[in-house]
């Protein structure tokens, strides 16, 4: 039983072929699971299904396999047959988009188009990619299957098990709560790959069990590293690995919260995201691994980089397959470091250059960060605020925009403490106070900077690491707040009255917060990475 997604999916092929669209398209790599639906829509209109592969000809479709033809039919003849043929059908062309660079198919699909429009005969063209030459523009209509949801996929898991338990009871060990944790750990897998991943976790170790979650995890990780354009990062960082933020971890305590089924029941709808504006090294990228962890869900990373990237094909289409990635593995956080570089194309005359690629990239982005359902909560960080074009700020893109500052003085004693753990010391032996006075100024990034440069000194001596080591590691380091202090002040200035502030406004535990700027005599240093942490 088809439900949800793919109901509708099937509800409006049903609604576009007895409306006599002549011409669907439908972008989908599950070529025989989307058979299968079109085969009982073919049943209910009554009508027969065929199937056109170029290796295979022409078949009439025997669910979701098709039967043998006699001989291999081109593109060309094909369509010269459906054309001439009488009565209703339906007609499915597997990897059609593959001929469009001959003009003569692609003229044979017009004409084809314009005399279906009087007939009860539907082409359905599937391909896992959208190509369309401009000829076609108008005679065909796009439509994405969606990937399978729950219910698709406890049905196939329960398949799997009957199986299973069939050949020998004991190769099914999952209770119901398990089977719910393999069933969100496969969203977001097509259901050939979920199915793949059950099996594969089955043979695995003999029998299917709960701790197998992690092997579907893997499976996973491998589908969306191979749409090219998101990566699965592994979400380990927690809240207390990151020093400060006091508002915006508050604030994103609550949005956890509603996660919850109830939150939809009391009115509250899905989180859609948040804007992270501030100085590079102040703890923004970090943030997004610590919601996807404190939430439990997965965190995906959207490079900008790649989807205008030529050696990926169209920038629109890379953008629409990681969207529907995205949407397929929800509930998840989508990642999008430095939002202002990946777009700056989207606006203005740089635009223009590229013949609006980066202006329809940029739209469908924003169309899809409003309308989205699907429970992907979008975490965007930028540095340049002027960068920024007005439309991404605007309400309804984001719940909220923060601006994260360098950290005050408590801040930057957390976040000693926090490097100094990470790297096997005990704070309590240190003067962090003293410390963090000495850094003011710093971020995030430079503090973890100093502590690594105070561990090379220590070892360079023979001794163990001291408060001495890393106020002078401290002492020898400019921070970004003297070499671009005027940035910093336009992003303070900017922010002061269009974002909300990331840290609660708290006093310096010997009295008054130092200036969080201040010159220092050593030169200038390179780039350095690192979070606010």
């Amino acid at each position: 039983m088809t439900t949800g997604a793919a109901a509708r999916f099937v509800e409006q092929m049903d609604l576009l072929i007895r409306a006599r669209y002549p011409v669907l398209y439908v972008v989908t790599h599950e070529e025989a699971r989307l058979e299968s639906l079109l085969a009982d829509l073919a049943r209910r209109q009554g009508k027969p299904l065929s199937v056109w592969t170029a290796t295979r000809g022409l078949a009439v479709s025997q669910g979701a396999r098709s039967a043998e033809a006699p001989r291999p039919v081109t593109a060309a003849e094909v369509l010269d047959r459906i054309r001439s043929q009488e009565g209703a059908g339906l007609f499915l062309l597997r990897d059609l988009h593959a001929f469009f660079e001959d003009p003569l198919v692609v003229r044979r699909l017009r004409d084809l188009a314009g005399t279906l429009e009087d007939t009860r005969r539907s082409v359905v063209i599937s391909a896992p990619r959208l190509t369309l030459p401009p000829e076609l523009e108008k005679d065909v209509t796009v439509l994405d299957l969606p990937l399978p949801e729950p219910d698709e996929l406890r049905a196939l898991l329960r398949s799997l098990c009957e199986q299973l338990h069939d050949d020998d009871p004991k190769r099914v060990q999952i209770g119901r709560e398990d089977a719910e944790a393999l069933v969100r750990a496969a969203q977001g897998l097509t259901l050939a790959e979920a199915e793949n991943a059950f099996a594969r976790a089955a043979v695995t170790d003999g029998a299917l069990r709960g701790v197998d979650v992690a092997l579907v995890l893997a499976e996973k990780c491998q589908a969306i590293r191979k749409s090219g354009m998101l990566e699965f990062h592994p979400a380990e960082t927690t809240l207390a690995d990151v020093g400060g933020l006091v508002r915006l971890k508050d604030w994103l305590r609550r949005r956890g919260k509603a996660l919850d089924t109830g939150a939809r029941e009391f009115g509250l709808p899905p989180a859609r995201g948040v804007l992270l504006l501030g100085a590079p090294g102040c703890g923004k990228s970090l943030t997004a691994k610590v919601v996807a962890n404190a939430w439990k869900i997965p965190l995906l990373h959207l490079d900008l980089g790649r989807v205008f990237s030529g050696l990926l094909g169209s920038s629109e289409e890379n953008m629409r397959r990681a969207l529907r990635v995205a949407d397929g593995v929800a509930p998840a956080v989508l990642w999008i470091d430095e939002i202002e570089k990946g777009l700056a194309g989207g606006t203005g005359r740089s635009g223009e250059m590229d013949g609006g690629t980066a202006q329809r990239v940029f739209g469908s982005l924003l169309t899809w960060m409003s309308e989205q359902t699907s429970g992907v909560f979008v975490v965007a960080t930028a540095n340049r605020i002027e960068s920024l074009p007005p439309e991404l700020l605007r309400r309804g893109r984001f719940d909220e925009v923060f601006f994260v500052d360098l950290p005050d003085t408590e801040a930057r004693a957390e976040i000693l403490a926090i490097h100094l753990r990470r790297r096997g010391r005990d704070p309590a032996g240190f003067d962090l106070v003293t410390l963090a006075e000495k850094c003011a100024g710093f971020s995030g990034a430079e503090i973890e900077h100093c502590v690594v440069e105070g561990l090379y000194a220590a070892f360079d001596l023979g001794h163990a690491l001291t408060t001495e080591d890393l106020a002078r590691a401290i002492a020898e380091t400019t921070p970004l707040s003297v070499t671009s202090a005027e940035e910093i002040e336009r992003m303070r200035t900017w922010a002061s009255s269009r974002a909300r502030p990331a840290d609660a406004p708290r006093r310096s535990p010997t009295g008054p917060a130092l200036p969080l700027v201040r010159p220092r005599p050593a030169p200038p240093r390179g780039p350095r990475s690192g979070g606010r942490v």
